[in-house]
């Protein structure tokens, strides 16, 4: 009765959902239907579960979008974190991901703190957080845009499918370990995260099946063609995820 009552829900959001654009992976647990809202701002729906990573009401109306089952926060920068956009979509048993500095954000809000390094399983999705930093790009202060340990890259396990959520992070080298990626989302915007070489390095060391700039901004993700030119195991796809 559960995923009727999904199936129906997704169907009356089905005309608002369908101004944005989407692409569908089959896992080996069913369909999983990736919707880019824009700029870091997706939304996946799986085995009638609507998963929302950093929803932000600068990128779409979320008193018109599904409601969450899941919501992933990667830092707290307003064009990731956004209070309003998350309560539109709150609903019974609706599970929050966030990270500490978002949560010293928020008064009196219930959420799951995941750290850098911490593993969970919620809803039969198994989430791992990496840090997602800067190495290079700093601040006139010489403090970094996005110093370790307050952002979260985010590594989501559905069925057999695995899906890199980069947040706001450099080629760092907690990310460069990691193997066996089937789908894999990097920013690409200076001086804020990564530069298309930095990218093209990253997504070289990974080795994603399918790759997708995303928070690109002004910077031509076209560029990444040329990078990635001799590698022909890696998918690149370009949405409007400015």
């Amino acid at each position: 009765m559960k995923g009727l009552f999904s199936l129906l829900a997704m169907l009356i959001f089905l005309p608002v959902m369908g101004q944005f654009q989407s692409d569908v992976f089959k896992t080996s647990e069913g369909e999983l239907e990736m919707f880019f809202i824009g700029h870091g701002t997706l939304m996946f729906e799986y085995e009638n579960l609507v998963i929302h990573i950093d929803p932000t009401s600068r990128e779409a109306d979320y008193g018109l979008l599904p409601p969450a089952d899941l919501v992933l926060v990667t830092h707290q920068h307003g064009d990731h974190l956004d209070l309003n956009a998350i309560n539109q979509i709150m609903k019974e048993g609706t599970q929050v991901v966030m990270t500490q500095r978002c949560m010293e954000q928020l008064e009196d809000f219930d959420a799951r703190l995941m750290n850098n390094g911490d593993m969970e399983t919620i809803l039969g999705i198994g989430i791992e957080a990496y840090p997602a930093y800067n190495i290079v790009h700093k601040r006139s202060s010489g403090v970094a845009y996005h110093p370790k340990g307050e952002g979260n890259a985010y590594l989501l396990t559905f069925g057999d499918t695995r899906v890199l959520i980069g947040g706001d992070t450099e080629n760092v080298p907690e990310l460069k370990m990691l193997k066996d990626i089937d789908v894999a989302f990097l920013p690409m915007n200076l001086p804020y995260t990564m530069s298309p070489e930095m990218v093209a390095d990253l997504a070289l060391a990974i080795q994603p099946s399918v790759l997708y700039p995303y928070h690109y901004g002004q910077t031509d993700p076209k560029e990444l063609f040329e990078l990635l030119e001799d590698d022909s195991k890696i998918e690149l796809r370009i949405r409007d995820l400015r």
